[in-house]
């Protein structure tokens, strides 16, 4: 289960949208999920599903690999769904004891676990297609006019591309802490859901003591390179435009446009 969480991890690849200027992903993956909560009809959603796919077949990461990634978040995704069909008041369709099922609770439970899915693929696209490395000059690029009004705009950058990068690093530590419990008796497996959720108490303590190491390492090995933060600090490689960042930018806006107006039309039609 450990392993297969792919947020964070980056996929190697040559594909056009690994070559696209990681400023246009970081928008375009911000415009997408406001189109997602724009959207408020299946028609919608079925836009947005293709689009996202059809991006997904040219980034030519494998479409089995993005679907592994949802395994852990599974429960999240069955909670939300069932949180939404129990506790939204509508036409009774189904009920037993004190729970009841309608029909607004049903369509709100689909609608919801719809958008959560297609939000998580469409965010993990942008780390497997972006290295962290160019992920973190995006954000620096796109924050520097906050630079003005005093904002630590690199530092800001730098954390979050941490963050990212240490996710994977961090689960390969769980995942190894686990099995050496397991070799020595510790059960993750039976039981119910609390009594599973109380065995991996244990494991939080030597995971702390491991990050915590990790991140002197890291420290050490930053100042054992003289690093100061962003100031006067230099690139092999500048981002600039080129003409398909261009016109990548153009069709994300011309489909955030067209999203606005479905959803002005299915709400004429609904109404």
């Amino acid at each position: 289960m450990i392993r297969d969480i792919t947020l964070g991890q980056y996929y190697p690849g040559d594909s056009p949208i690994h070559r696209l200027d990681p400023r246009i992903k970081i928008i375009a993956t911000v415009l997408y999920i406001v189109e997602l909560f724009i959207v408020n009809s299946f028609i919608g959603f079925g836009i947005c599903a293709g689009v996202l796919f059809v991006t997904v077949a040219i980034s030519k990461v494998p479409i089995s690999y993005i679907m592994r990634g949802l395994k852990p978040i599974l429960l999240i995704l069955l909670f939300t769904f069932f949180l939404n069909i129990f506790m939204v008041d509508g036409r009774v369709l189904w009920k037993i004891g004190f729970l009841k099922v309608t029909d607004n609770g049903l369509y709100t439970a689909v609608f919801m676990s719809i958008r959560l899915l297609l939000l998580i693929i469409g965010s993990s696209l942008l780390t497997l297609a972006t290295t962290p490395i160019s992920l973190t000059d995006g954000i620096e690029r796109l924050l520097t006019p906050l630079q003005k009004i005093g904002v630590p705009t690199h530092e800001i950058a730098m954390m979050m591309s941490i963050a990212l990068r240490f996710i994977p690093t961090l689960l390969e530590e769980t995942d190894k802490i686990m099995k050496a419990q397991q070799a020595r008796g510790a059960d993750f497996e039976s039981g119910n859901i609390f009594k599973r959720a109380k065995s991996l108490i244990p494991i939080l303590v030597p995971l702390f003591v491991s990050a915590f190491r990790i991140a002197q390492d890291l420290a050490m090995a930053m100042e054992a390179r003289c690093y100061r933060g962003g100031k006067g600090r230099t690139r092999l490689h500048e981002m600039k435009f080129k003409a398909k960042d261009i016109w990548a930018l153009i069709a994300l806006n011309a489909f955030l446009v067209f999203i606005i107006l479905e959803r002005i039309y299915m709400t004429k039609v609904g109404g």
